[in-house]
């Protein structure tokens, strides 16, 4: 790659019970994040929906290629002239009891360009918080990536992943991507330990840029989620983060020249023996 820039904004929310209040919020931030001149903008995980229990995640399920939460990431996209990675929302499963944790992109033309669904479910319980994502969800199987095709030429590859993805490094060496994308909701506790530098060793490692847009505050189930949504370069570098809780953005532009560059100085994915 030479003389490639991308806009990347990974969006931070804070999402509630109700899918159309999130919708409008998301539509707000995606339109802010265009007018910005972001040519991709990353939703966090959950965007559409944080529900008060499990079950509500299968009272918005939806059938792949069907239904208003990817009717809307495909109208925005379109409407916006952006690509949009939607986070994640729930895709029906072959478990009828579970659903999956999808994510989805969708290309300036409104046509969905990738799906991942997530592989690596949470479960954490230090005595005071608990969680067991697989109640809930069905894994995925298969890591995804994609080619984005910017504005000026550039062709990026750009590898998919979810929140607690982001403990399992095999995964990304297979993504083999520019642009890794980790949509999330860390928990505050686990955020606060482990966030950034989990999101700049996988940047540091892969020699890639890393854009991690998380839910951040503290949402109307209780559960209070880490945010500081952010963008690190190849080096480590953090370019761009959303600091406080709540709505925003964290925007940066990523330089192919850069990457190529570091690339060439370091050649570690060629040297690796195992």
């Amino acid at each position: 790659m030479t003389t490639m820039r991308l806009s990347v904004a990974a969006v931070q929310m804070v999402s509630t019970p109700r899918v159309q209040d999130n919708l409008a919020a998301a539509q707000a931030l995606l339109t802010q994040a265009a007018r910005q001149g972001a040519e991709l903008a990353v939703l966090p995980e959950y965007f559409c929906l944080m529900g008060r229990q499990d079950g509500d995640k299968l009272a918005a399920c939806e059938a792949f290629g069907d239904g208003p939460i990817q009717a809307f990431l495909s109208r925005t996209a379109r409407e916006l002239g952006l690509w949009i990675a939607g986070g994640t929302l729930p895709l029906r499963a072959d478990d009828e009891r579970r659903v999956r944790n999808s994510s989805l992109v969708f290309a300036p033309d409104g046509a969905c360009a990738a799906r991942y669904d997530k592989v690596h479910l949470f479960r954490f319980d230090d005595g005071r918080e608990r969680y067991d994502e697989a109640r809930a969800i069905e894994p995925g199987a298969a890591p995804a990536a994609f080619t984005l095709m910017a504005r000026d030429g550039g062709r990026w590859r750009v590898g998919l992943s979810v929140c607690y993805d982001l403990r399992f490094p095999e995964l990304y060496r297979q993504l083999a991507a520019d642009l890794l994308l980790v949509p999330s909701a860390f928990t505050h506790t686990t955020g606060q330990a482990h966030w950034e530098p989990l999101l700049r060793a996988r940047a540091i490692e892969n020699l890639a840029y890393v854009a991690a847009p998380a839910q951040g505050g503290l949402h109307e189930n209780g559960r209070r989620t880490w945010g500081h949504s952010l963008v690190v370069d190849p080096w480590g570098v953090v370019m761009a983060q959303r600091a406080d809780e709540g709505p925003g953005l964290a925007m940066a532009v990523l330089d192919g020249e850069r990457l190529a560059q570091l690339r060439r100085q370091l050649p570690a994915l060629d040297h690796r023996a195992l």
